[in-house]
């Protein structure tokens, strides 16, 4: 394990990027997140020759459930260990009854189980397809004591997963905008993994049969092949969430925009769907980003 890293925006957070495409941004981030209703924690920046300068800046060091969202930081945490040569993408486990647990994803669908799955089977079931029964396939090569570990040594001070009496269970814990920013930004960049282990965890995000209900909705499939994204939503005593956090990139392959949308005390708790209003917030916001994103520095 590398020693710790800090994350790319702490320390005094640079002015807000100005001019009409940054200006035209941050009035659609209102006017939707306002029609959408909740509370809303976003970080959105753009990178240029200048370096990394933020869009939008709402309440974007909130600790917050991340739901889903979290699972980004359980594959950074599975990979780093790949990385370090603890485990191989190809090292096989066996899917059993006792671990499958429902919601989202596809393994429970199966009805009979028993398969010898490799972690990259897994850690591709829990990017594209959102599988909950995965989570628990990663918690038993990376307990959550030793997620939250490597979390800690790679500059994360709230993305942490919420240790149970079994320590290879877990909930998924709290993150914060920012931190989610940072983890995604550094992915794209190189710095929070090996080459190889951060290609193949964004070309999981980046696939365009995963989630295409929010940001990536109005997109064409050579758009949505330059967004990498993740999506989070459940409910608590505060009302619904809904998240969705992600990576633009140019036509040039480079990183050119991240993003990272938290919203809670939301109505429609049941609808985990593309006319949640939060959702529908999403759509637009990203539709507003990639058509900006040549005008942004």
């Amino acid at each position: 394990m590398t020693g710790p890293v800090p994350p790319l925006l702490t320390g005094p957070v640079p002015p807000l990027l100005t001019g009409p495409a940054a200006d035209a941004v941050r009035e659609v981030y209102e006017r939707e997140t306002t029609r959408a209703g909740g509370a809303w924690h976003s970080l959105i920046t753009a990178a240029g020759t200048a370096g990394v300068r933020p869009i939008v800046a709402d309440d974007a060091d909130r600790v917050i459930e991340g739901y889903s969202m979290q699972k980004l930081a359980v594959a950074v945490a599975v990979l780093d260990k790949v990385d370090r040569g603890e485990l191989a993408l190809g090292h096989k486990l066996d899917l059993t009854a006792e671990l499958i647990l429902g919601g989202s994803g596809i393994y429970a669908l199966h009805t009979v189980w028993g398969d010898a799955l490799t972690i990259a089977n897994v850690l591709t079931a829990m990017i594209v397809m959102s599988d909950n029964t995965a989570v628990r396939m990663c918690g038993r090569v990376a307990p959550a004591a030793e997620i939250n570990e490597i979390l800690a040594a790679k500059g994360f001070t709230h993305t942490r997963v919420e240790p149970v009496a079994d320590p290879h269970r877990f909930y998924l814990g709290t993150t914060t905008p920012r931190e989610t920013h940072d983890l995604l930004w550094r992915l794209a960049t190189g710095a929070l993994l090996g080459p190889e282990s951060s290609a193949f965890l964004l070309s999981l995000a980046r696939w365009i049969d995963g989630y295409h209900d929010g940001v990536r909705r109005t997109m064409s499939s050579a758009e949505r092949s330059r967004v990498a994204t993740k999506y989070g939503a459940d409910f608590n005593t505060r009302g619904a969430a809904r998240h969705e956090a992600g990576i633009m990139f140019g036509p040039d392959g480079k990183p050119a925009l991240t993003y990272a949308m938290f919203a809670d005390a939301l109505g429609d708790l049941d609808n985990y769907g593309s006319t949640h209003p939060a959702v529908q917030a999403h759509a637009i916001i990203g539709r507003t980003l990639l058509d900006h994103l040549p005008h942004l520095p």
